[in-house]
């Protein structure tokens, strides 16, 4: 099991170049790719994309990367755009006063931030081929993955142990439902003939038809051997979606619905005290089960 939320960072050095990733992901109902990168690396960011759709099934993903300028090399590949400069600082300054104005601190940015900004680097003026820095920062972008794809999976086996531990105290209750129902069985017996009989005494005459169809009707109301059997169902299915070793929170996040419906319907039908306290504690784990399933990739 993989869990959405996930973190890593990586340094890399090469062809003149140095550079940062920053890769992370929380939870979300698809795929949302957020990128930053430098725009005027030819067809990196379309590159880095297709990477990530490969990889990742869902998930809110942000990747950052920041690349700067080993001392020594040409200047004359990364003309700044003086333009772009000054709309870029004079919207940061106005930025900071609005957030001091409402006594919130930023963090100050870097020179290298504030290159990183759409324009600022006169994408016009290169005339270097960006080429081997591309390829350079493909090569390392495998392992920016990896150590992503490590934390993800270690949050999704601490997920997949705290689901096992839920679907176990499912099951659980199931049984204990299954028991109560049958101590039950004899409570409504000795109900229903009192019931019968002070409308024997009440009345002269009864229909005996009508009285066995209400009798049969309050049976079916009653009864929830179809709720414990598909409740019973439902934990072996999501048992086998921790198994299968694939993307399941689509699957388990449905199957927390229909979990709550068989435990609502329970209750609804509980007539006594000791099964609506088991109909009671199935939802409340049920409910704290599909908290931890909005993780499950």
């Amino acid at each position: 099991m993989i869990s959405m939320t996930g973190f890593a960072a990586r340094r890399g050095v090469g062809v003149g170049y140095t550079w940062t990733w920053d890769l992370r992901s929380v939870n979300g109902k698809g795929l949302d790719l957020r990128l930053r990168v430098p725009d005027w690396i030819d067809g990196l960011e379309a590159m880095l994309r297709a990477e990530l759709q490969k990889a990742i099934s869902r998930g809110n993903v942000s990747l950052t990367l920041k690349v700067t300028q080993d001392e020594g090399r040409d200047d004359a590949a990364f003309r700044l755009n003086e333009a772009a400069l000054g709309a870029a600082l004079t919207a940061l300054g106005r930025v900071e006063a609005a957030a001091m104005a409402l006594h919130v601190t930023l963090r100050q940015p870097t020179s290298a931030d504030v290159l990183t900004l759409r324009g600022v680097i006169d994408a016009t003026a290169q005339d270097t081929d960006t080429t081997p820095l591309r390829q350079a920062l493909l090569a390392d972008f495998p392992a920016l993955l990896a150590d992503f794809h490590a934390m993800r999976g270690s949050e999704g086996r601490a997920l997949a142990a705290v689901l096992t531990a839920q679907l176990d105290r499912i099951a659980s209750l199931t049984a204990e439902a299954q028991a109560e129902t049958a101590t039950r069985a004899v409570t409504q017996a000795a109900s229903l003939r009192d019931a019968v009989a002070r409308v024997l005494a009440a009345t002269e005459t009864v229909d005996p038809a009508r009285l066995a169809q209400e009798l049969a009707l309050l049976a079916v109301k009653t009864d929830v051997t179809e709720e414990l059997d598909r409740l019973t169902a439902h934990v072996a299915a999501a048992r086998a979606h921790l198994a299968e070793g694939q993307p399941a929170g689509r699957k388990l996040d449905f199957l927390m619905q229909e979990f709550m419906r068989e435990a609502n319907t329970l209750c609804s039908k509980a007539q006594s005290l000791g099964l609506t306290r088991i109909g009671l504690d199935l939802k409340t784990v049920i409910d704290q089960m599909r908290e931890q399933v909005q993780n499950v990739e």
